[in-house]
């Protein structure tokens, strides 16, 4: 087992070259507009609360054609998820988190903060986070120091990965022990969004009643994005969320104006920086 030092020192040395574009796997560029599939029928959200700003301008990226609709070719068995964590721990958790909450040490001092995968991971489709994990976060709009690791991971070696990440969200797996950081808990995630809720009704950006709907619709839109997701759905949190959204209003679980609320509610909070 290397030493939490190491990983440290690897990851400094990573970011400076990633910053200075002078890696050996330097992340492709985007595709333009007319081969893309895009991600923008509402405002989708990982539901994650606090840090980082250009929240918005993340959930609306769009995916590359060559990524859109790719599915996990890699069953995640046991083997696949042993493999996977090994690379999580070695590549990822000093950023990340040994939990994936993105609270590892090595991201203390990036803007934006590392994502909180375990959990987000629950609600992206396969091709979104393999798409995510190959090109690297350093290209717009992320603008994050993840490097491109497809120049350094096999293709088997990412979707491992993504394996690992998304059976420590779901809790099949526990987290290591190597560089720090907490497990995704709902009970402080729902913590979370109350004191965000609070904060932007004490700022003026929401009011009383709209916290309210938010609050009310918020669990079951997550539910339903992790149904979709485990079902095989592709894409990213928009797409997901205006399927969900809109088949709740057909079901008349909800009026239209609730929904309309909490997509207002939802892209307030991201423009004010509240939400990531």
């Amino acid at each position: 087992m290397k030493k939490p030092i190491f990983y440290f020192m690897l990851f400094s040395i990573l970011s400076f070259l990633a910053a200075c574009t002078s890696t050996g796997s330097e992340p492709a560029a985007v595709e333009s507009a007319d081969v893309e599939t895009a991600v923008t029928n509402s405002s989708g959200s990982s539901m994650s609360m606090g840090r980082g700003g250009g929240m918005m301008a993340r959930h609306h990226a769009v995916i590359p054609a060559d990524y859109a609709g790719l599915t996990n070719p890699i069953t995640a068995d046991e083997a696949s998820i042993e493999r996977g964590g090994e690379i999580y721990s070695t590549h990822c958790a000093t950023c990340h988190g040994d939990g994936g909450m993105g609270d590892g040490p090595g991201g203390e001092t990036l803007d934006p903060v590392p994502a909180a995968i375990a959990h987000t991971s629950q609600m992206l489709g396969d091709d979104y986070l393999f798409w995510r994990v190959s090109e690297s976060g350093t290209m717009a709009p992320f603008n994050s120091g993840m490097i491109a690791w497809k120049g350094i991971l096999d293709e088997q070696a990412r979707w491992d990965v993504i394996n690992y990440v998304q059976a420590l969200g779901s809790g099949a797996v526990m987290p290591g022990q190597h560089m720090g950081g907490a497990a995704f808990d709902p009970a402080v995630e729902a913590e979370n969004q109350a004191q965000m809720l609070a904060d932007g009704v004490a700022q003026g950006i929401i009011t009383e009643e709209e916290a309210a709907v938010f609050a009310e619709i918020h669990g079951t839109v997550d539910d339903q994005m992790m149904q979709m997701r485990a079902e095989g759905a592709g894409g990213g949190m928009d797409e997901m969320m205006a399927d969900i959204l809109a088949a709740l209003v057909a079901s008349g679980d909800l009026t239209q104006e609730q929904a309309d609320t909490f997509l207002s509610v939802h892209d307030r909070l991201g423009e004010a920086g509240l939400m990531q």
